[in-house]
C-alpha cells in the first residue's frame, strides 16, 4: 500500500508516537535491576549497573524508534536495516543484558525478555525464535548454576510468552499488508482491465464510422463541381454519421449510462467470446437512422443475454438493417429464451416507438428481430 508522505508524516505523528510511549511503559520491569544496583551505589559494580540498566533501556526504545521511523506504512513489521546492522542491534542488547548481570546479579536477568523482543522485532522468524530461546534457555541455565542466584523459572516463561506475543503481533500486521497488497494489485488489474475494455470499446464505436466519414468526405469533395445534388446527399450523410458517432462517443464517456449501439455490438463481441459462442457481427451500424439506434441497441443487448443465459447455443448472428434487428443462434429453441422481464421490456420499448419484436423458434435455435415500421 502506497501513501503519499503526508498521509505517512500524519500516521506516524499519531499511532506511531504512542506506540513508542506504550514500548516505554514494559520498562517498569527493568526497576528491579535499577533498585538492586541503587542499593550497590558505594561500589563501582553498582554505578555500572546503574549506567548499563539505563543504556539498556534507552536503547529498547530506540530500537522501537527506529522501527517506527525507517518501516513505511504498508511495509512488514521489521526494523528496515540491514541484515549485519540488525544482528548487530541484538547482539548489542544482549552484551548489555548480560554485562548487568554481571555487574547487578540476578535482578538484572529481567533483560532477556527485552533482549528477546528485541530479536522479533529484528530478525526474519526462524531466527528470532532461535535467539529468543536461546536467551531463555540460557537465563534459566545461569539462574539454576551462577553462584548466589535461585532457580527463577519466571523469566524462561516471561521469555517465551514475551516472544510469542510480539511474534503473532508481527504476523498479523504482515498478514495484513499481504491483503492490502493483494487487494492493490486487484484494483490495479481491474483499472487496467477496465481501460483497456474501454480502449476496445471506443475503437469499435469509432473505427468504421471515422472510415465512413472520411470516405463520404472525399467523395462529396470530388463531386462538388461534378454533381452538386449528390455531393449535398453525401454531406447531409456525413453530418448525420457525424453527429452519431459523437453522441456514441459522449455516452461511452459519460460511463455507459446510456447504451449506444456500437457499444453493444462491442460489448456483444467481448461476452460471447467469453462464453465461448462463435459471433457473426455486423462491421457498422451506419445504416441504422438515428432515432432507431437505442431501440436496436436494447435488442441486442436483451439478445444477446438470453443467448449468453439460456440458449447452449454454439453460434450467434446479429443481422443489422436499417428498419430491423435480428438476433439468432442455434441453441435449445424457445425453452432457451423464456419471456421474462426483459423481452416484456424490449416489448414495450418498442412498442413507444411504433416498432414489432417478433420471436420464433428455429431448428434449431431461437431468432428474436425488433422491425421498426
Amino acid at each position: 500500500m502506497t501513501l503519499t508522505p503526508t498521509e505517512q508524516d500524519r500516521l506516524r505523528s499519531g499511532p506511531a508516537r504512542w506506540g513508542v510511549f506504550f514500548a516505554g511503559v514494559w520498562l517498569l520491569y527493568l526497576l528491579s535491576p535499577l533498585e538492586a544496583a541503587w542499593e550497590k551505589r558505594d561500589t563501582a559494580a553498582g554505578w555500572a549497573g546503574i549506567v548499563l540498566t539505563l543504556v539498556f533501556a534507552t536503547g529498547y526504545l530506540a530500537v522501537f524508534a527506529l522501527l517506527r521511523r525507517r518501516r513505511e506504512i504498508g511495509t512488514r513489521f521489521r526494523v528496515q536495516l540491514r541484515a549485519p546492522a540488525r544482528w548487530a542491534v541484538v547482539l548489542g542488547m544482549a552484551l548489555l543484558g548480560a554485562l548487568d548481570c554481571l555487574a547487578v546479579g540476578q535482578p538484572a536477568s529481567a533483560t532477556a525478555v527485552y533482549v528477546a523482543v528485541v530479536a522479533v522485532i529484528c530478525l526474519p522468524s526462524a531466527q528470532a525464535w532461535a535467539v529468543s530461546i536461546t536467551i531463555a534457555l540460557g537465563t534459566y541455565v545461569a539462574t539454576l548454576t551462577v553462584a548466589g542466584w535461585q532457580e527463577d523459572r519466571g523469566v524462561l516463561f516471561g521469555t517465551l510468552v514475551a516472544t510469542l506475543a510480539i511474534w503473532g503481533i508481527a504476523q498479523s500486521i504482515n498478514r495484513n499488508v499481504e491483503v492490502l497488497a493483494v487487494r492493490e494489485e486487484n484494483t490495479r488489474l481491474a483499472l487496467s482491465e477496465e481501460r483497456n475494455r474501454f480502449a476496445r470499446d471506443l475503437h469499435d464505436i469509432l473505427g468504421h464510422s471515422l472510415t465512413v466519414i472520411t470516405v463520404k468526405a472525399e467523395l462529396a469533395n470530388r463531386l462538388i463541381d461534378v454533381d452538386p445534388a449528390r455531393a449535398k446527399a453525401e454531406l447531409e450523410d456525413l453530418e448525420r454519421l457525424s453527429r452519431d458517432a459523437l453522441s456514441d462517443v459522449r455516452r461511452a464517456v459519460e460511463g455507459y449510462r446510456e447504451l449506444t449501439l456500437p457499444g453493444e455490438i462491442a460489448r456483444a463481441r467481448t461476452a460471447l467470446a467469453a462464453a465461448e459462442i462463435d459471433a457473426e457481427l455486423p462491421n457498422s451500424t451506419d445504416d441504422v437512422p438515428t432515432e432507431r439506434r437505442e431501440l436496436f441497441a436494447w435488442a441486442v443487448r436483451e439478445g444477446v443475454t438470453n443467448v449468453i443465459r439460456h440458449s447452449d447455443a454454439r453460434h450467434c448472428c446479429i443481422r443489422l438493417g436499417p428498419a430491423e434487428v435480428e438476433i439468432r443462434d442455434d441453441g435449445r429453441g424457445p425453452s432457451g429464451a423464456p419471456g421474462g422481464h426483459g423481452l416484456v421490456g424490449l416489448r414495450e420499448r418498442a412498442a413507444k416507438a411504433g416498432a414489432n419484436v417478433v420471436t420464433q423458434a428455429l431448428q434449431p435455435g431461437f431468432s428474436l428481430k425488433v422491425i421498426a415500421p
